[in-house]
């Protein structure tokens, strides 16, 4: 049992408590009670299209960047309000590195699903250096790391799958 099934979720009381509680918990949607991570990871699909066609590209990029800075110090404070360093509510992690994913993603809704799955898929197993990386450093920027480097193994296996399918 790790130290998520043990914790329980987070209210809605403390999501509005300070304002990297509701970055953290993804604007709300990690609250979810069903895989908070997953409704993550659909907030940002969701969100992405109003959200990027306020921003050219390097001036998303830079977005990301400060979302990701700011990510930092939202899980950071977070998990130690919650005395959970990554708990599963917070998903601020699974939305930025998603956004990023979408943005460097093959055009089409086909594959945006494939690197839905991809994306989910290394955050639940986190193959290697990921699990490493969870288990290690447990702070903000650990947090924030480990869905990052999932996002990285997804990007590449899109390309290779966008080779090898044209």
């Amino acid at each position: 049992m790790n130290d998520n099934q043990r914790t329980p979720a987070p209210s809605w009381r403390f999501l509005f408590e300070h304002p990297a509680h509701f970055l953290a918990c993804g604007l709300g949607s990690g609250l979810s009670p069903i895989a908070p991570g997953t409704a993550g990871t659909l907030f940002a699909w969701l969100s992405y299209p109003w959200l990027r066609s306020h921003f050219g590209e390097p001036d998303f990029l830079a977005f990301l960047l400060a979302a990701f800075l700011l990510g930092i110090y939202a899980c950071g404070k977070t998990g130690r309000d919650l005395g959970v360093p990554d708990h599963g509510a917070m998903v601020w992690d699974e939305i930025v590195p998603f956004w990023l994913i979408l943005l460097l993603c093959p055009s089409g809704q086909w594959w945006q699903f494939f690197a839905f799955l991809l994306f989910r898929g290394f955050d639940i197993f986190k193959p290697p250096p990921i699990r490493n990386l969870d288990r290690s450093l447990k702070n903000g920027l650990g947090v924030m790391l480990d869905d990052l480097l999932a996002a990285i193994y997804t990007l590449l296996l899109l390309a290779l799958a966008k080779a090898l399918l044209g």
